[in-house]
């Protein structure tokens, strides 16, 4: 469809408001063109003035259940993943990058409803302290991912805290995984069988001693922006 790559580079409030012209506006209005989101916000600080998390549920609500494909940066939280896997059954890509107020075990729940998810990453460099869990807990987490996403063929797990037990349980779980990211895993061990296991069977595998210099390192905690409270929802149209 020719609007698709026309509205790919738009913003997502400009797609919401009164200022898209008629016809546009009814484009916008078809649940195929929310098939993909992508609040990609790292550059944007004009952004800042918009509660984007609430601009995207009305996104995923938008889609009418046919969501696709979704990456959220900075903003999301346990409840926004939820109310999206709630609604996503169809979900196949799931991004999470720098979204400090997720916890692991807030995306293991949200992944157990999206059965057919094939993608999934959790870049959160500059992890904070007060969503750490304990070793038992990441693993318990890396089981949940490996009983709900059996179609899983990429997962980033960068600076997560499973050890062996629970990259083991994946392996066991998720038969078509191709692409794994362990960087900064610092408690897997890959020696022995499980080296030679991930080595036989990913075809494309980050060791936890890896360089991360192409994992977005570059955008620090201090970058994350409070978002205020100036997007009124009587200004946008949600149907």
């Amino acid at each position: 469809m020719a609007s698709s790559s026309s509205l790919s580079s738009t913003p997502l409030p400009s797609l919401m408001k009164d200022e898209m012209c008629k016809p546009w506006h009814r484009v916008c209005k078809d649940p195929s063109m929310w098939r993909k989101i992508d609040i990609d916000n790292r550059n944007d600080r004009a952004a800042f003035k918009y509660d984007l998390e609430s601009m995207c549920r009305h996104a995923v609500d938008r889609s009418h259940g046919g969501l696709i494909e979704i990456e959220i940066w900075y903003y999301g939280t346990n409840d926004l993943i939820m109310y999206i896997a709630d609604r996503s059954s169809n979900l196949k890509s799931l991004g999470l990058v720098r979204c400090f107020p997720i916890t692991d075990e807030g995306v293991a729940k949200a992944v157990s409803k999206v059965p057919l998810l094939e993608y999934l990453e959790t870049l959160k460099l500059n992890r904070a302290p007060e969503i750490m869990f304990s070793n038992s807990g990441f693993d318990d987490n890396a089981k949940a991912i490996a009983e709900s996403m059996p179609e899983l063929r990429h997962l980033q797990l960068l600076g997560n805290g499973l050890t062996n037990k629970g990259l083991n349980a994946i392996l066991d779980g998720c038969p078509h995984l191709e692409h794994l990211d362990l960087r900064q895993c610092f408690n897997i061990n890959l020696v022995g069988d499980l080296k030679k296991r991930c080595f036989e069977r990913i075809k494309d595998l980050r060791c936890p001693n890896d360089s991360d210099d192409d994992s977005d390192g570059d955008y620090n905690q201090g970058a994350v922006t409070t978002f205020g409270s100036q997007y009124n929802e009587a200004d946008y149209h949600w149907y």
